[in-house]
């Protein structure tokens, strides 16, 4: 029998009365057992991942954020459950990520009554170098602008930016590519013929290269004394040191010196010019009157080598690749062919080794992306300088 609810009561209708017809009956109960059990809860959702990168080896203890989080019972990260899974609030938990392969890695949330909530690619597995400590894993659009540069940095797997645990040296990665190499004339410079013709080149492998020439102080620090001419401060690029010196460094350090077609990549990070961007010019410039943005050189550099990094970087976030010194490369100087080459290392002998990037001393024609220099492997003059590289 129902029961009758009396109009009398001026608050809410009798809780008990479902269909709203003032009467709780069987009707109610009916309605009441068609949704008997658990009643429905907002199904969870994940916004971001934070860091969104680990080394393969695992062990980081990684943020989730997002919506209906507090019953989350796993979470799986490429397909491994991760462990010590801490539910802090409903939007946020933390989690300890599985070891997984290098590659992007989709992320997945599980409670028991709201499902499954997945974000896909939002995080990476890093083969992080083992002779480096990671600074930056993902590129950063305000250094490396390029979004088509920012991709192909991202699919090496790689982290982007790493210091070298040996010397302190900052590096960022170079990743495969292909460009020409040769002559990019500017306003006021044409090309000689050493920088003809100009060819096809790739570069199959990633490498890193440090952000600035080698300074006095790295390397006083790993050879024991300091050979510059301009030796007033640690900042400035090492000067004086001939191929061998740095070769000596380098067996030091397990670092190299770039081939030359690796060192043209760097510079050009994606552009066609005589120089590199800068502000105003994301395409590069043919502008010599531009080059001060960007380099130490001629009248301008006040008579000396200046310390790094003081100018405006390239498209990779490198700077000083043109002006301050010359730097030396691992090939020999030698004439370039017309066909198109994979991964050049130079001629297999000669008589000079190959310079690039001008210095303070010269105008801005040495400090073009395609001008060459050589000299014997044993000079040092005061213009002359380095900067290294590193295999992942």
């Amino acid at each position: 029998m129902g029961v009758l609810c009396t109009l009398a009561i001026a608050n809410p209708p009798c809780p008990g009365d479902v269909d709203g017809n003032q009467v709780v009956d069987m009707g109610d109960v009916s309605m009441v057992l068609l949704d008997f059990g658990l009643c429905p809860v907002d199904p969870p959702a994940i916004a971001s991942v934070s860091p969104a990168w680990a080394p393969t080896v695992g062990g980081i203890t990684i943020t989730i954020t997002g919506t209906a989080l507090t019953d989350a019972t796993s979470v799986l990260v490429k397909g491994r459950a991760a462990t010590s899974v801490t539910v802090l609030n409903d939007t946020t938990l933390t989690a300890v990520t599985p070891p997984g392969k290098a590659g992007a890695a989709d992320v997945q949330v599980t409670t028991p009554r709201g499902g499954t909530a997945t974000i896909t690619g939002a995080f990476t597995y890093s083969d992080a170098p083992p002779w480096g400590t990671v600074l930056e894993q993902a590129p950063n659009a305000t250094v490396v602008p390029n979004a088509s540069l920012r991709a192909a940095i991202t699919a090496t797997n790689l982290p982007w930016r790493v210091r070298d645990t040996g010397t302190g040296i900052e590096m960022v990665l170079i990743p495969p590519g292909t460009f020409t190499m040769g002559c990019s004339a500017s306003n006021s410079y044409g090309c000689v013929s050493g920088e003809n013709p100009t060819h096809q080149v790739t570069l199959t492998k990633a490498l890193y290269m440090s952000r600035t020439e080698v300074t006095q102080a790295v390397w006083a620090a790993k050879m024991g004394s300091n050979p510059s001419r301009f030796n007033d401060r640690g900042d400035r690029p090492v000067e004086q040191v001939s191929w061998y010196d740095v070769q000596a460094f380098c067996g030091t350090t397990g670092m190299r010196l770039p081939t030359e077609a690796e060192w043209e990549y760097a510079y050009r990070a994606g552009t066609t010019t005589a120089f590199h961007i800068m502000p105003g010019y994301l395409n590069g410039t043919n502008d010599d009157n531009q080059l001060g943005t960007i380099a130490w050189y001629g009248a301008g550099s006040g008579g000396s080598t200046n310390a790094v990094a003081a100018k405006v970087a390239n498209g990779f976030g490198l700077y000083d690749m043109s002006g301050n010194v010359f730097e030396w490369c691992q090939d020999w100087y030698g004439t370039y062919a017309s066909s198109a080459q994979t991964n050049p290392t130079g001629p297999d002998s000669g008589s000079y080794r190959v310079m690039r990037g001008g210095s303070w001393f010269y105008n801005s024609n040495s400090s073009r992306a395609s001008c060459r220099a050589s000299q014997g492997p044993g000079d040092r003059y005061d213009d002359m300088g380095f900067r290294v590289a590193r295999n992942p």
